[in-house]
Order: C-alpha cells, then structure tokens, then sequence
C-alpha cells in the first residue's frame, strides 16, 4: 500500500478496507509517515493524534477481519480543522488567544465520524478564529497553496485543502461561515461542500457568527464529500449519486456573480458552462437582484456578531492577534443592535426573493471565487490589498450563507479555479447528484 495512498480517495480506501486488500493500521503508518517526512508538515497540521488514531485504526482492522465494518469509511484516517473540540487535545482555532484550551469532550460531529469508524488524524491550521478567506495567518502558520509556493491557500479551512492537496490525507472536515470550505478547496483544486445552517450541529465547534456558521467536507471528489457527510450526520450509508440526467436539468448563472471575475477563473467556470451545455443542459444568465443587494450587509451582519462573541478576548489580549483579523472583527464594535435587526430583517426578505427567483432551476451556478490565490508577502506589505483581495476571494461564496442555501465548488480543470452550484435549502442530496454529474464532465 505504500505510495498508493496519496492519490486515493476516502471512499475508494474504505472500499480497499472492506475488500481486505489495505489494513486500516497499516494505511494509517503510511499517512503519518508521509506527513512527518513533508516539508510542509508544520504548516499544515498543527499536530497528529497519534495517541488517539492508532486504537481507533486498530479497532477498525479488527472488525472489517471480522466483517463487522461500521460504515464504508470505518478505518479511513481524516484529517480535522483545528476548532473541532476534542476531549483531552488542545483546540485553539488558530489563534493565541485561545492558546492551551483543551476541551472536555468531542464536538458532535466528531463524535458521530467517530462512532461510524472514522479515523481522527489530526488537527489543521486555520486562519485566526477562521475569519479570513486566504488563509493567511503569520501568527501561527499559514499553509501553503498546491499551485503556487508564494500564494496563500484560501482560508479559513486552509490547512484542511493542504493536507488532501499534499497528499497528507484522503479526506478533511472544515467550516464555513462565508466561503471557508469552498474558497480553499477552489484554490487547490478540490471539491468542497458548504452545508445548509442547521443541517449538522454546531455543538463543541468554536464559534464565529452562528447566523452562518456551518460544518462541511473538504475531498478529492463528490462521492467522497457526500460519504463524508452521511457520517457528519451518523448515518453510515451514503446516498445513491447515479441517475442524474444534465440534459434534462436548467442552470441558472447570476449577472452579478460575473462583474470583476478575473481571467483565469472566468476561463475555468467558461469551460465548465460549456461543458454542461454540452451535455444538453439549459443554462440561462439574467440577473437575480437579491444577491447584489445582500452583499452590502455582510459586514454589519458578519462583524458585529463576531465581535460580540470574541469581543472580551481580543480587547484584552489584542497584540496577540493579525491586525487585519483584529480589526474586521472590531469593524462591527459601533454598529447599533437596531440596525442589526434591521439588517437582519432585511436579509430574510432578499432571502425569499431569491428563493422565488431561483425556484425553476436545479442549481445556481457562478465563479467560486473571482480571483485566483494572492501573494502572501503582497497581503502582509499592503493593507488595502489584503482588504479588498479578502472580501473579493469570498464575495461569491458568501451568496450561499446569505441565502442559507447548500453549495458545492468542484474544480474546473484551470488551476485554483472552481465552479459552484447552489441549490435549495437542505437539498445536499440533490446538489451533489448533479454535482456528480458536471464533475464526470470536468475530469
């Protein structure tokens, strides 16, 4: 098995698993082994669970000899976004302001990942408190982008994009609250699924702005997302994918989702709408108003909910954090609680037009981001730059939490580009059947 393992994918070792033909311990030396000998290693995991993921290898290799396996990943190592509470492991979500916090117990979804046989690899860096979209963060680590050594990896799940990206594991669990799941995985070509508010709870997860927070899966394709999200969910057996058929389905691409999409990623999403044209599906462009008019409440809504909760630690310890972090999160310290419901009253209204304006079509369909992976000394030597590159990497993105919609970026076959789809509210299973199908398209 060794050497084999980088290029697999979640699913395809469970099933190798199931079959006996790779013992999950053995599998899990591979991996281990592969990340202390990376170069990178220190700036993607903050640290292997060894101690934790041998007897949970072990206890899988004992029930797939025993044909007792738990769910088609039981013994598959994933790797987890360093703000998933683990009882008796340190969580400190990136950031020094919550340096040597060790929880008690697992989040609920780990417990759940865990009680389907999932092996807990380790903990992934992360932007601070996970509020950046390029997962710059000089205050801890910031991992590195797979196509370009001196560009960032899109945040704040970056050290869950590097680690599948690297070869350093087959699988990573994330959050996303703006674009967190899908902005690292579009810059390093992988799929990556943000989930309805709601769907999975937020239990022993470190939070940002409960309005949007939300858990999802990192993978090397759409089979592996939807498996992974069965287990978040304790169900161990994923949903049936096949039977999608893109010639009878209609796509919807926003104008708005359009305006200042750089280049290389308006060359990617073109090739994937044409490659879905292709196939016989209907895919119209017009305008959905809803969405340019919600982008301006992000920061009233986002900044003043985060500020809040994090208000205390940062005020008293604020030299601990990247200024550009410290100050979005005080960017929303004057903002009124009237206009906050004000604002937020308003998002619900846009929230039903757009769900009226979409309602014909089986996915929305834009850019996942619009520009490509910034350079990391650029975004340390030019505020204004690390400004105006991090609301930009997460302005498309941000349509799904704003809308509280599901949404899934697969790659487009461009380098750190990405084509997302959004679908109704709590539609996973439906947008990852045809997400499957558009990625057969893609390569």
């Amino acid at each position: 098995m060794k050497g084999r393992w980088a290029d697999a994918g979640a699913c395809e070792l469970g099933r190798l698993i199931g079959d006996l033909s790779v013992d999950p311990v053995e599998l899990l030396d591979d991996v281990i082994q592969a990340v202390r000998s990376h170069p990178n290693a220190d700036e993607i995991y903050v640290r292997v669970t060894e101690d934790r993921a041998y007897p949970e290898a072990e206890a899988a290799s004992r029930r797939a000899r025993a044909g007792m396996r738990l769910s088609m990943l039981d013994g598959v190592p994933i790797s987890w976004k360093d703000l998933f509470d683990t009882a008796g492991i340190a969580t400190e979500a990136g950031s020094l302001l919550l340096k040597g916090r060790v929880p008690r117990q697992d989040a609920v979804v780990v417990q759940r990942a865990t009680a389907l046989g999932l092996v807990f690899l380790g903990k992934t860096h992360l932007s601070e408190l996970a509020f950046s979209g390029l997962g710059l963060n000089p205050v801890v680590a910031t991992p590195p982008c797979i196509n370009d050594s001196a560009a960032v990896p899109g945040g704040s799940s970056s050290g869950a994009a590097a680690s599948i990206a690297f070869g350093l594991a087959p699988a990573a669990i994330g959050s996303d609250t703006g674009g967190s799941v899908r902005v690292p995985a579009a810059f390093n070509d992988l799929v990556g699924l943000k989930t309805t508010s709601g769907l999975l709870p937020l239990s022993g997860v470190v939070p940002l702005c409960n309005k949007f927070d939300t858990v999802g899966p990192l993978a090397r394709n759409v089979e592996d997302a939807s498996a992974i999200l069965s287990a978040l969910a304790g169900n161990g057996r994923p949903p049936d994918l096949q039977g999608g058929r893109l010639d009878r389905m209609r796509f919807l691409v926003p104008d708005e989702a359009l305006e200042g999409v750089r280049d290389r990623p308006r060359r990617g999403f073109d090739r994937a709408i044409e490659a879905i044209r292709s196939a016989g599906a209907r895919v119209v462009q017009r305008s959905v108003p809803a969405i340019g008019d919600a982008w301006p409440l992000s920061g009233e809504l986002y900044s003043t909910e985060a500020y809040a909760r994090w208000m205390d630690a940062i005020e008293a310890r604020p030299e601990l954090m990247f200024r550009e972090i410290r100050d979005r999160f005080r960017s929303g310290r004057d903002v009124l609680g009237t206009t906050y419901i004000r604002v937020s009253s308003r998002l619900d209204d846009l929230r039903a037009q757009y769900r009226e304006s979409t309602a014909g079509y089986d996915a929305v369909l834009t850019p996942t981001s619009p520009i490509l992976p910034p350079e990391k000394d650029r975004l340390l030597a030019d505020r204004n730059y690390y400004v105006a590159e991090n609301l930009l990497a997460l302005r498309n993105t941000r349509i799904g939490n704003l809308m509280e919609v599901p949404a899934l970026t697969l790659p487009t076959g461009v380098p750190s580009t990405g084509v997302m789809l959004l679908g109704k509210p709590f539609g996973e299973v439906r947008l990852l059947k045809v997400g499957s199908e558009i990625e057969k398209l893609l390569g």
